[in-house]
């Protein structure tokens, strides 16, 4: 009988660890801000029906990275286990805090259980409060720990790079324009340039203590974050030459036909100098023989005599 290879505590989970970072690191990031009326929540996600910003209950939304079918099992519990509690005892009863403790648990069981693969995701749990001062918003490793976060928060992706420009322009109870700005234009912040990323391809969520219903998760639309980001990702608009600021002097001014375009097919426009195909000069049509006798044509040059009066 064969002995299995001996592989230490340490070695086994930081392979495990390994494992999930690099899982996780191949997704898109997350931003959550915390702005004056709650906590926003932007991803870049082209897909419109794979979500990875949802709501939990009343005041509490979910974010996540990584694997969509891992992190989506843990959303159900989540919602089945907020249902339960406020079910059971009280709506008040449904926290952040406890729904953080228990996806800790989970996830940290998941890591250390040598049978299976840890999950390759990381999570946000918000919930807010009657002011700014009473919101709460915990990050979720894979490996079950849990931070409490404050001001604004990264995961997944280049969370470093995020977070970097996060840090030097995130500005404490700014508006949600605001917010939502300076977070899309720290998710298309490179090292190396910036980028701009279309309005479609942008899923936004936030947790607004200002609505006057009980369920305070609110998602931002595309036509809303047109309004706010304007329109991006179009190509610019074409500048004229200082020559076509002149009225009438460019190309189709007032109705005039362009003699350098070859491709001017308007009736009424001079012919290019030159053929667009071969590049030679234009060749002159051959001239039509004179019809009739020679003796009864004129010298070149003489004009037509008068025919005089007509019958």
């Amino acid at each position: 009988m064969s002995m299995p290879f001996y592989v230490s505590p340490e070695q086994m989970m930081k392979d495990r660890a390994d494992f999930a970072r690099k899982g996780i690191a191949r997704g898109r990031s997350v931003v959550a801000v915390q702005y004056a009326d709650g906590i926003l929540f932007v991803s870049e996600n082209p897909s419109q029906a794979l979500h990875k910003v949802s709501e939990i209950y009343d005041r509490i939304a979910f974010a996540a990275v990584g694997r969509y079918n891992e992190f989506e099992n843990l959303r159900i519990a989540g919602v089945r286990l907020a249902d339960m509690r406020g079910y059971a005892y009280d709506r008040r009863d449904v926290t952040g805090r406890g729904l953080a403790n228990a996806y800790a648990q989970t996830l940290g069981t998941i890591f250390s259980a040598g049978g299976e693969k840890p999950y390759e995701v990381e999570l946000f749990v918000a919930e807010i409060g009657d002011a700014a001062a009473d919101d709460q918003l915990y990050r979720l490793t894979y490996d079950g720990q849990v931070a409490d976060e404050h001001g604004f928060a990264v995961m997944g992706g280049a969370a470093d790079v995020v977070a970097g420009h996060l840090r030097e322009h995130y500005v404490a109870g700014s508006t949600l324009d605001d917010a939502l700005r300076v977070a899309v234009a720290a998710l298309g912040h490179s090292e190396s340039d910036d980028r701009v990323i279309p309005v479609d391809d942008l899923e936004v969520a936030a947790l607004d203590r200002t609505r006057s219903q009980p369920r305070k998760f609110l998602r931002l639309r595309e036509a809303r974050l047109a309004d706010i980001l304007g329109v991006r990702g179009s190509a610019e608009p074409a500048t004229a030459s200082p020559e076509d600021t002149i009225a009438g002097s460019g190309p189709h001014q007032n109705g005039q036909d362009d003699p350098a375009d070859p491709t001017d097919q308007v009736s009424g426009a001079v012919p290019p100098l030159e053929d667009p195909v071969t590049g030679e000069p234009p060749v002159a049509p051959p001239v039509a023989p004179p019809v009739g006798p020679p003796g009864d044509q004129a010298p070149p040059g003489t004009p037509p005599a008068d025919p005089g009066p007509q019958p």
